[in-house]
Order: structure tokens, then C-alpha cells, then sequence
């Protein structure tokens, strides 16, 4: 693993700076986004601490601007000799103000555009790299908490509500997850998908009013073992609840809706399929 390079989003603060350190400790090479430089300068300053034979690289970009992801793939495409994993963690909680939609810069639903268009751009425009560091991962961060996609308002113009947006964007993730599992079969690339933890001890947990009830580190273990464990190189295409191969919402398996999805998804990307 001492050569393991892993890109995580989110990394400066719960979840994803918990992996960036957990992932750091094994020696290998963390690449860390965040959208706020200082914060982002800070917690790679405290991983080269923590864990000096680790190299440490650091990717500013706002993921509620499309064009921000693309612009930081690139960059990475450009600087990295390879990518082993890539963790799409960034996320969009339900909000101080659950009922105040919110919008991306290119005015979609921010909750969705952060945690389903912003990954999606991001692995479409990585996949070069990824393919040829293959065997390579992509985990994607999701959650327990999935509600059905209404396609007559995927952007919830109407009755909108933070968690509902929440739980839809991370279904959303889940269902592109699966998609892109299968269209990279045979390549060397696996896609899964998680549920971290319940509650974790996070801003996010407590900018809605929820109590936590575990801490960071209940979910990053079962994220870093997704990433690392050798036993787990050649599974795909699936959804775990922490440690546990687990059935997702419903909807997930609805092949009819995930091609809708991915229609529309590639549309409000511009990202092309594989070999497009």
C-alpha cells in the first residue's frame, strides 16, 4: 500500500478527514479537496504531522459549481502520475434552514448538484487516470437515508425539504454508482457504494438539529476497508450498510429509472459515457 494514491473530497473536516488520516497512517499518498483553503492548508498540515511518510496534496474547488469540477480533474489529471481510489465524500447536509432551497451556480438543486452531479463530473473526468492506475477504486459516500426520485420534479421545485433533498441526492449517487459498475466491468475499476454510519459526530448532524449518536470513526473504517482491503479488489456494483453488503432503496433496482437518471444526469454534466 506504500504507494496507495487516494483522492477524497470533503477531506477538511469529519468523515473525510477522518480517512484522509486513517489512510495517511498506511504511508501512501492522499490527494485532499476541500472548498475552503485555509481550512483545507490546515488539515494537510495536521496529516503531514500525524503521519510524516504519507505524501500530501491538496485540490481547491467549490463542488456546487460544475465547472469548478471540472477545472480541479484537470488539474489533477496534469499533476498525478496515478490514482488508485477516489472517494467521493464531499456532501450537502439538509440545512440550518431545511425549508430555504438552495441552488448550485449553474441553478440546479444544491443538494443534488453537490451530492450526485459534482461526483458523477468528477469520476467521468478522472476515469483516464483511474483506468490506466487500474486496478483502481471508486467509493462513493452515501447514506441509510434514501427517498424515491419523483421525475416529474427531480429538482424539488415543489414541497421542498433539506432531508428529502438529501435523501434523494445520495439515491440518486447510489443509483449512478450501480450504472457506472457495470459499464466499467472488465476494466479493472470497481464502483461501490456505503453507508458509513448513523449519525455521525458531524456539522452536518448538528447544523440540522440532530443528535449524533456514533462517532467519525464508526464510518471510517468501514470507508477505508472499501478502499484498501484486498479481499474487496474485484467487488462491484455494490451497497454496504457499514460493513455489510445491503439492499438499497427500491428504486435503486429500477433499471427503466437509473437509465432515466443517467440521461439526465449526463445532460446537466455534459459528461459523455465511457468511450463516447
Amino acid at each position: 500500500m506504500n504507494r496507495h494514491t487516494t483522492l477524497i473530497t470533503g477531506a477538511t473536516q469529519g468523515l473525510g478527514r477522518g480517512i484522509a488520516l486513517g489512510l495517511a497512517a498506511r504511508g501512501g499518498t492522499v490527494l485532499l479537496h476541500g472548498r475552503d483553503s485555509t481550512r483545507l492548508d490546515a488539515v494537510a498540515a495536521e496529516v503531514r504531522a500525524t503521519a510524516p511518510a504519507a505524501a500530501v496534496r491538496t485540490y481547491l474547488a467549490d463542488l456546487a459549481d460544475l465547472d469548478q469540477v471540472h477545472a480541479m480533474a484537470d488539474q489533477v489529471r496534469a499533476a498525478e502520475p496515478r490514482l488508485d481510489a477516489l472517494v467521493n465524500n464531499a456532501v450537502a447536509g439538509g440545512g440550518s434552514e431545511p425549508l430555504r432551497r438552495e441552488l448550485s451556480r449553474q441553478g440546479y438543486e444544491l443538494r443534488f448538484a453537490v451530492n450526485h452531479l459534482a461526483p458523477h463530473a468528477l469520476t467521468r473526468d478522472l476515469l483516464p487516470l483511474l483506468t490506466t492506475s487500474a486496478p483502481a477504486r471508486v467509493v462513493n459516500v452515501a447514506s441509510i437515508g434514501q427517498d424515491a426520485i419523483d421525475f416529474d420534479d427531480v429538482m424539488l421545485e415543489q414541497d421542498y425539504e433539506g432531508l428529502r433533498a438529501y435523501c434523494r441526492s445520495k439515491l440518486a449517487l447510489i443509483m449512478a454508482s450501480f450504472e457506472l459498475a457495470a459499464e466499467l466491468d472488465g476494466t479493472g475499476v470497481t464502483v461501490n457504494t456505503l453507508h458509513p454510519a448513523h449519525l455521525m459526530d458531524t456539522d452536518g448532524v448538528r447544523e440540522y438539529g440532530l443528535t449524533p449518536a456514533t462517532s467519525i470513526d464508526e464510518g471510517v473504517r468501514p470507508t477505508v476497508r472499501l478502499i484498501t482491503d484486498p479481499e474487496l479488489e474485484s467487488t462491484t456494483g455494490r451497497y454496504f450498510d457499514q460493513f455489510t453488503d445491503a439492499r438499497a432503496h427500491e428504486q435503486a433496482y429500477d433499471i427503466e429509472a437509473r437509465q432515466r437518471l443517467m440521461e439526465l444526469t449526463r445532460s446537466l454534466t455534459g459528461s459523455p459515457e465511457l468511450g463516447s
